[in-house]
């Protein structure tokens, strides 16, 4: 085969990568007004690629056993059949009353692009099998090609195609790209040898033993797990950033190419260092020590890079003949599947916090390949007196180390002396490297040592922590002050201590911030009688400026919200406040859209779990939604406090765009109030004298200020890109 034939291949490989990763962003991006931007839509979402992925390589494996032709066209039919789904999107279908979003989330997306996720899926292994028969060549360096064109459909997205496309354009173009690859697909075909050369399609060299499949199963899946449960831990216990969940999936795809390239320098070379980076930063990062969110960050992105890069390496470095090319990549996604069902689906009905993070990272340095480090490394464990000495060592160290991190009062032993047990670990680790038992039980220690414990605390310390389908919640008391922390966010504080105490407004809702302001007001604007609505729970205490006679509704779509703020115990603010008030579970925006019109005189808008933005509760049409709810008096309040995004700009378009009045308030508290945090509110009302009610001529309240070039968010078109800061910026 000529040069023009390869690249026919290469770019058809290109092609249908550069689209399956194309369209999971795509359909999330879809799907954000009804599921939420919540990390762990993105994990169900991934669960249901891997899990399509693995059909649609048990689909290709089975096919490749039949003749060329006979391939060609039945995979042609499939694509046809695929076709019949365009253009891409989901059906009208929202959540069904007492339904778990952690199965009908993937039901969902299942049903709409199930088809059309398979027929492309299928024919990266296919079309690398196609190759192997049409010259005799190495197809595996194709799979480098294909998992670059994953990676490019991956940044692509929220980089070009979303700030530069409307939704509807995107998905045609998506389309358009199906119909090319169908091209592509055919004139591959046409390659192909004809019905009198079938044999070559069956393979002739000896299959691979069981343990080795299973060998396969477990190096893929490792990975598969550590990039979910990377992107739930940064995001929860690290930072909520926006587009962060693109991070970890595109250094897993970029792993892949970089282990199945041709050239082997980089992958040797980063394969041998992969078991010193997870020893030295795999406890490290367990700790979670947030003064300094980016380096962690970057800590988590390294640790996951080469974890995968190592096992990838190795999955290479096993691969079977090219004739068993399709059985080796069933394999594989029978890993990745199992991997992504783990972190997606057990670990958050099973664990009450990211336990998943560290048992994926001591099982990747339990997999990885290891070579001693020095010749007399390899010559003290090979020898018995010596090996006997060393293991004393080992194992006597990791007792004394794992002991002051139990029986230290504080529980924070590895964070008050990080240097020096880092100093031991690392030491004693780097003498491991090639013994692997060793290198496990040191590796175990660290992970103990400087977070795991602390986290098992809480685990053991009944109610302190609960972790749902939307995030790890976790209660802490001190100080005269109950705390509730949604992962690295402060989601509200109670003072203790007294009934008065009790119903005091703190954190974001003190009665000096916008929000505090506006609630007061509204016994003089609307009576007696006033209708408030909340969207955002949180631990209730908006609650406690109701008044007798109003009506308070909570909008939250987090059940286990409810159960915290209400039904634990623990937090007072709904009891003593406002016990009658309704709450009503579900996403804010599908529920305010079945309300009636006029139904509320107040809405506060509270929605965005620690700096995620569920975009969709900030769009024209959402915003049309308020509107109707809300009386023509009535005012809405948008909290836009955000450490990575500057809101103002969107909500000032959205805002011109709906013909409301809109002030800004930045409440800055003062050091004598250690209870109030820096908050931004938005005050918009369509009635400028309901408006000037609230702000009363205080300069503090101010006009918002548009930006050139950012327009009003709609369904069809938003991107955060304009809005992201340099520098984080005021908390949220």
């Amino acid at each position: 085969m000529g040069r023009g034939g390869r690249m026919l291949f290469v770019a058809t490989i290109l092609t249908g990568s550069f689209l399956l990763f194309l369209v999971q962003p795509l359909v999330a991006r879809i799907a954000l007004p009804r599921l939420g931007g919540a990390p762990a839509v993105w994990n169900s979402a991934m669960l249901v690629y891997q899990t399509l992925l693995l059909c649609g390589y048990a689909y290709a494996h089975a096919l490749a056993r039949v003749r060329p032709w006979l391939q060609a066209a039945v995979h042609l039919a499939v694509l046809a059949i695929g076709a019949l789904f365009l253009p891409i999107g989901l059906i009208a279908a929202g959540l069904p009353a007492g339904a778990s979003p952690a199965w009908w989330v993937p039901w969902l997306l299942v049903v709409s692009i199930g088809p059309l996720f398979f027929a492309v899926s299928a024919q990266a292994p296919l079309i690398q099998r196609w190759f192997g028969l049409a010259s005799g060549g190495d197809p595996y360096g194709l799979y480098a090609a294909s998992n670059l064109g994953s990676f490019a459909g991956l940044v692509a997205y929220p980089l070009l195609v979303e700030p530069l496309f409307a939704l509807r354009l995107q998905r045609w173009g998506w389309s358009f790209g199906y119909l090319l690859l169908i091209a592509l697909v055919l004139l591959c075909a046409s390659r192909l040898p004809r019905a009198g050369s079938g044999e070559r399609a069956r393979p002739t060299s000896a299959p691979a033993k069981p343990w080795r499949v299973v060998h396969w199963i477990a190096l893929a899946a490792v990975p598969s797990g550590l990039m979910l449960a990377t992107s739930t831990y940064v995001t929860t216990d690290i930072v909520a950033m926006p587009l962060l969940w693109v991070l970890p999936l595109g250094l897993y795809l970029l792993s892949f190419t970089i282990a199945f390239a041709a050239r082997r320098d980089t992958a040797d070379f980063l394969t041998r260092v992969a078991p010193i980076t997870i020893l030295l930063f795999g406890g490290v990062i367990i700790g979670g020590f947030n003064t300094q969110p980016f380096a962690n960050l970057g800590v988590a992105l390294l640790l996951l890079f080469m974890a995968a890069m190592a096992l990838h390496t190795q999955l290479y470095r096993l691969r079977p003949a090219p004739d068993r090319l399709t059985g080796f990549y069933l394999a594989m996604a029978v890993g990745g599947a199992l991997g992504g069902a783990f972190a997606g689906l057990v670990a958050p009905a099973v664990f009450d916090w990211t336990y998943e993070y560290p048992l994926l990272i001591l099982a990747a340095g339990v997999l990885v390949p290891q070579v001693y480090l020095t010749g007399w490394l390899r010559d003290l464990w090979w020898s018995d007196a010596s090996r006997r000495i060393a293991w004393i060592i080992v194992a006597a160290t990791c007792a004394l180390l794992i002991a002051a991190a139990v029986f230290d009062p504080s529980g924070r032993f590895g964070e008050r002396h990080q240097g020096l047990a880092f100093v031991f670990v690392a030491v004693i680790g780097l003498a491991t490297i090639g013994r692997r038992r060793a290198y496990a039980t040191v590796l175990v220690s660290a992970l103990v040592l400087f977070g795991g414990w602390r986290a098992i605390e809480l685990s053991l310390d009944r109610g302190a922590r609960t972790r749902s389908y939307f995030g790890v919640y976790t209660i802490r008391d001190g100080d005269g002050r109950r705390e509730l922390d949604h992962g690295t966010t402060v989601h509200g504080i109670q003072l203790t201590g007294s009934a008065a105490r009790e119903r005091m407004p703190t954190t974001y809702y003190v009665a000096g911030s916008g929000v505090g302001q506006a609630l007061q007001a509204v016994p003089a604007l609307y009576g007696e009688s006033a209708r408030v609505g909340i969207v955002g729970l949180g631990t209730g205490t908006l609650a406690c400026y109701a008044r007798r006679g109003q009506r308070w509704t909570f909008f939250e779509i987090d059940p286990t919200v409810v159960r915290i703020a209400r039904d634990s115990g623990r937090f007072t603010y709904l009891r003593r406040c406002t016990p009658d008030a309704t709450i009503t579970l579900g996403d804010a925006r599908v529920s305010l859209s079945r309300s009636p019109a006029d139904s509320l005189d107040l809405l506060a808008l509270d929605a965005f779990s620690s700096d995620a933005i569920p975009m969709h509760l900030m769009t024209r049409e959402a915003f049309a939604t308020y509107a109707r709810v809300l009386s023509e008096r009535g005012l809405l309040l948008v909290h836009i406090s955000n450490r990575f995004l500057d809101l103002e700009p969107v909500v000032a378009a959205a805002a011109r765009a709906g013909g409301w009045h809109a002030a800004e308030y930045y409440f800055q508290p003062s050091s004598l109030d250690p209870d109030a945090s820096p908050s931004q509110w938005i005050a918009l009302s369509r009635d400028r004298a309901a408006l000037d009610a609230v702000t009363g001529g205080d300069p503090d309240w101010r006009a918002i200020v548009g930006r050139p070039g950012v327009p009003a968010w709609t369904d069809d078109y938003s991107t955060i890109l304009p809005l992201l800061r340099l520098t984080p910026g005021r908390a949220g």
